[in-house]
C-alpha cells in the first residue's frame, strides 16, 4: 500500500477512518455539541458527499460543484434517509475505492476535469492531485469527528486512536 492509500484508509498520520467511525450509536452521531456547527453524522455525510464527487470526476463524470456550501451538508429530510451504519459503510467503501485508484500507477498522471464553484473556471488536475485533495479534506473532517467524540467522552474507540 502506498502512502496516499494509507492516508485514505490506513494508519498514516492519524487513526484509520474505520477506527474513528466505530462504536457510535444513533444518539451520539446526531447529538448537537455546543459551539460545533455540525453533528458527527453531518460531518460524515459531508465527507461521503465530496468523496463521491471526487470519484465521479475521476471516472469522467462532471458532477456539478454545489452552488453553495450548505448543499454539501445534509438537509433535515436527508438526515432521516440513511442510517448511520449505511452512511458509515458507504463512506468506508468509497475510501477503499479511492485507495485502490491511488495504486493504479499510470492512471495517477491522467488529467481530469473538475468543475468549480459557480462563476469560477473549470479546473483540470491529475487523478493524484484530486486524491491528495480528497485525503486532505477527509483528514480535516475526520479530525473534527475525533474532536466531537472527545468532547462527548467517546474517545478513543475500542480499536484505538491517539489520545494526545
Amino acid at each position: 500500500m502506498n502512502e496516499l492509500a494509507r492516508t485514505l484508509i490506513g494508519d498514516s498520520a492519524a487513526a484509520p477512518a474505520a477506527h474513528i467511525l466505530e462504536g457510535l450509536d444513533d444518539e451520539l452521531v446526531h447529538r448537537n455539541t455546543p459551539g460545533a456547527p455540525h453533528t458527527i453524522y453531518e460531518e460524515l455525510w459531508h465527507l461521503a458527499f465530496w468523496q463521491q464527487i471526487t470519484l465521479d470526476w475521476i471516472h469522467g463524470e462532471e458532477t456539478a460543484y454545489p452552488a453553495n456550501a450548505s448543499l454539501g451538508f445534509p438537509s433535515g429530510s436527508e438526515l432521516k434517509l440513511e442510517s448511520w451504519d449505511h452512511l458509515r459503510q458507504r463512506f468506508l467503501d468509497g475510501s477503499q475505492t479511492a485507495a485502490a485508484i491511488s495504486c493504479e500507477g499510470d492512471r495517477l498522471a491522467q488529467s481530469i476535469r473538475c468543475p468549480s464553484p459557480p462563476g469560477k473556471p473549470l479546473r483540470t488536475m491529475s487523478v493524484r492531485e484530486q486524491l491528495e485533495s480528497l485525503a486532505a479534506h477527509n483528514a480535516y473532517h475526520l479530525g473534527r469527528i475525533v474532536l466531537l467524540r472527545q468532547l462527548s467522552g467517546a474517545w478513543p474507540p475500542a480499536s484505538g486512536g491517539s489520545t494526545w
